[in-house]
């Protein structure tokens, strides 16, 4: 039987080589909502470009949502880079499935002027660990629009493997979408770090 290591508090940021991993705050709302609010970003996303007062409300949310205790809780990290400490480069979603089961599932926004750089491949490394090493998870997932080849790039660059391609499974933006699902299990990421 699977145990998960909850409740968890995110209490201090996470640095990695080049980025700091963090909670939002309200002088992040320009930094964010200068990426969320246009349509190239949110073309894959589940919602439509933000307004500034949009973000302003999602900020104040995430801000506070540091506490991982079970089903449904979940972080919103802002991803800052240490070559411009307090600008916020994009964001990145982890939450928890299902406890029980030990599954959790990841997702990312990268602001496109920071893309290619691997940033947001070294943030998601950074935050698997978290899930892996301290959380003690069995398995993340990573949930796609299946034309969303920059963000299947990060997950095999993760480890992760495709392991569902569904065909126009929903109403997405006004047309049918594929949704593709790629996932790591926790023996998996061990023999990546050996």
């Amino acid at each position: 039987m699977p145990t998960v290591r909850l409740p968890y508090e995110f209490l201090a940021p996470v640095r990695t080589a080049r980025l700091v991993l963090r909670a939002m705050t309200d002088e992040d709302v320009d930094d964010i909502h200068a990426y969320q609010s246009r349509p190239d970003v949110c073309r894959y996303l589940p919602f439509e470009p933000r307004t500034r007062d949009e973000v302003l409300d999602k900020v104040a949310k995430y801000s506070t949502a540091l506490v991982l205790s079970g089903d449904g809780d979940f972080w919103q990290l802002a991803i800052e880079s240490m070559g411009d400490p307090g600008r916020v480069i994009g964001d990145l979603y982890f939450t928890i499935k299902d406890a029980a089961n030990a599954t959790c599932e990841i997702g990312w926004t990268l602001h496109p002027d920071h893309a290619g750089s691997g940033y947001m491949t070294e943030a998601a490394r950074a935050v698997l660990r978290i899930a892996f090493d301290d959380l003690g998870m069995h398995r993340a997932s990573a949930v796609l629009d299946a034309r969303n080849h920059a963000s299947a790039s990060v997950c095999a660059r993760l480890g992760m493997r495709e392991e569902a391609h569904f065909v126009e499974d929903l109403w997405f933006k006004g047309a049918w979408g594929d949704t593709a699902i790629y996932a790591i299990l926790d023996r998996e990421w061990a023999a990546l770090a050996t």
